[in-house]
């Protein structure tokens, strides 16, 4: 047994049961994967996948074991490199964040500002996507941590952590009627076209919810993922736009209102995750304490081992 028939393993599965896909990823061929997994499953007696023909087409029951423990060696592995690579370079290295378009466009600015004046010497990456999306990086190691608003506290091998509060805001120009009301309500947003977020982003899910538990069914009249385009609609006139409050800028926006809506919607709360059981580099714990104060380093580390799973803000 061998590394490489676990990676083969592991790859299978990642490209869909397509041997030639993952011998392409791993820089191999494909008669070569093929190869060393069924000399695995001579070597366990069991068979890892299900063939039709010379082709595999999923996962046994022995096989599904078999990949979760793979997933934990390989797991495992990777954290004996960054413990090296760790060691021999403190503060230097590669680091890649998974997040929504909100999270990157309006929070991360300033913290990327002041961690790359404290880390200079790290490689910053930022790949952008929808919670499912991003969740799924961070499970795949093709990213380190993930910050998002909608749930990604009940994806798999993910420990999450609250990151801090905030509120959605109505957005209207500025001879708008509803700016003349002093508490804005459901209904009141009811009677005016509805800009707002695509159902994956930016607390779509509570608006929803508001609206269903008063029996309500605003027109939706537009959705998008950024809320630059739902602010640039709302300025041509052709409704009023419900936006996270942290992507309304006072200055910015001089040709928009923003009225608070968190007694309409409710408070979200935006949460960071990584993946359970991963070893993380010193200056990873460093950009989750500038992102959330609150979350040091011993209370990180706690909840990796499975202490404070019901922490909250």
């Amino acid at each position: 047994m061998n590394l490489h028939q676990l990676r083969f393993v592991r790859e299978a599965v990642r490209q869909n049961y397509n041997l030639t896909d993952a011998a392409k990823a791993l820089f191999t061929s494909q008669p070569g994967v093929s190869k060393a997994i069924i000399e695995l499953e001579e070597e366990l007696g069991v068979d890892i996948f299900t063939r039709h023909g010379k082709r595999i087409r999923g996962l046994t029951e022995p096989g599904r074991l078999v990949l979760s423990s793979v997933e934990l060696i390989m797991q495992e592995i990777d954290s004996l490199k960054r413990i090296g690579k760790e060691y021999a370079a403190q503060d230097s290295g590669s680091f890649t964040i998974a997040t929504t378009h909100t999270q990157a466009r309006y929070t991360l600015p300033k913290v990327v500002q002041a961690f790359m004046q404290k880390y200079p010497k790290v490689r910053l990456s930022l790949l952008q996507g929808n919670p499912k999306q991003i969740a799924e990086m961070v499970q795949r190691d093709q990213a380190d941590l993930c910050i998002a608003t909608e749930s990604i506290a009940g994806m798999d091998n993910l420990v999450t952590l609250p990151c801090y509060q905030w509120e959605h805001v109505v957005v209207v120009p500025p001879d708008h009627p509803l700016l003349k009301i002093k508490s804005i309500t459901l209904e009141e947003v009811a009677e005016h076209p509805v800009i707002t977020y695509d159902a994956a982003f930016a607390g779509r899910s509570r608006i929803d919810q508001a609206f269903d538990k008063r029996g309500l069914k605003p027109d939706v009249l537009l959705e998008a993922i950024d809320a630059d385009v739902i602010k640039t609609y709302v300025e041509l006139g052709m409704g009023i736009g419900i936006i996270a409050g942290m992507a309304f800028d006072p200055e910015r926006d001089r040709n928009l209102r923003a009225i608070p809506a968190g007694h309409l919607f409710g408070m979200n709360v935006s949460r960071v995750a990584v993946k359970q059981g991963a070893y993380l580099r010193s200056y990873i714990y460093t950009f989750i304490e500038l992102l959330a104060p609150t979350l040091n380093r011993k209370l990180i580390e706690s909840a990796m081992k499975g202490e404070h799973e019901n922490y909250e803000l």
